[in-house]
């Protein structure tokens, strides 16, 4: 089955698609086709919207799915006109919680992603270009700064999980790959052993590195599986001798390796201060 699924909204289009993916992902044996449309701000683009949905349903022989994040009622409503199943995600939880709280809603647009906290920003976007800076071992002098130090082989997901710590929670993530040099001299740089309270080992299965790594460089010896499978033994015996916890990538999203290990953050800074 196939269908044809379009994010709407009046701005940017994130809430929508975000809210959007997260419904869809529980549908299995669907081929969803994603079509993102933001900045539907005007009737006229709803009524230009309106034709690519009609394409949309005519091709594929049902009614596409529109999510919408849409506060304009008059644009709101040209949409609903139209052939695709509306789903207005706003109106699911505006009005209840309105009425617990008393409050009409601003309905003003782009609110979503306005600064309303401008120190918390500022510290995530620290944390973003800390996260950059000290990727892949290149400041290795900077890991006493660093909240979390990731420690991994080649593709085993550093350098996602670190920018997604710093996006979403301000952490101040840094990563070493554990490189054929490491592997010759049997152990790691000082560094690594200076800051061992926060560091986490990053392991995944050597087939599906395999198959990452040969998606990057296919044919290679740095993508064979006997490669795959040496390095992440070797991997393993130096997160032994360095006591870490371990967290394995194969099968977990970004987002659950980063909850882990925001979770663990936190317990440490917990007993820190004696709670």
């Amino acid at each position: 089955m196939k269908r044809t699924v379009f994010f709407v909204s009046e701005s940017t289009g994130i809430t929508a698609e975000a809210m959007g993916h997260s419904l869809l992902s529980q549908f299995e044996g669907v081929d969803f086709e994603r079509v993102y449309m933001p900045f539907i701000n005007t009737e006229q683009r709803a009524q230009a919207l309106l034709e690519v949905v009609q394409e949309a349903a005519d091709r594929d022989g049902a009614r596409p799915i529109i999510f919408s994040t849409m506060l304009d009622e008059e644009v709101r409503e040209v949409i609903k006109t139209g052939s695709g199943y509306f789903l207005e995600l706003f109106d699911v939880f505006m009005e209840p919680l309105s009425r617990e709280l008393g409050l009409p809603p601003s309905r003003k647009s782009g609110r979503s992603h306005a600064i309303t906290e401008p120190t918390t920003y500022i510290k995530r976007i620290d944390a973003i270009n800390f996260a950059m800076s000290n990727d892949d071992g290149v400041r290795p002098d900077n890991f006493y700064r660093a909240d979390v130090v990731l420690l991994g082989v080649s593709r085993s997901g550093k350098t996602p999980t670190c920018i997604y710590l710093a996006m979403h929670y301000g952490l101040m993530a840094a990563n070493y790959p554990i490189t054929e040099e490491d592997f010759e001299k049997g152990d790691l740089p000082r560094e690594v052993y200076d800051v061992k309270e926060k560091v986490y080992g990053l392991m995944i299965d050597a087939q599906r590195l395999h198959l990452i790594r040969s998606e990057r460089r296919a044919g290679s010896e740095y993508a064979s599986l006997k490669r795959c499978q040496d390095d992440i033994r070797r991997a393993q015996v130096m997160f032994q001798r360095l006591g870490i916890r371990v967290l394995d990538t194969t099968s977990q999203s970004i987002e659950e390796i980063a909850s882990h290990i925001l979770k663990a953050v936190k317990l440490k800074q917990r007993r820190a201060e004696g709670h």
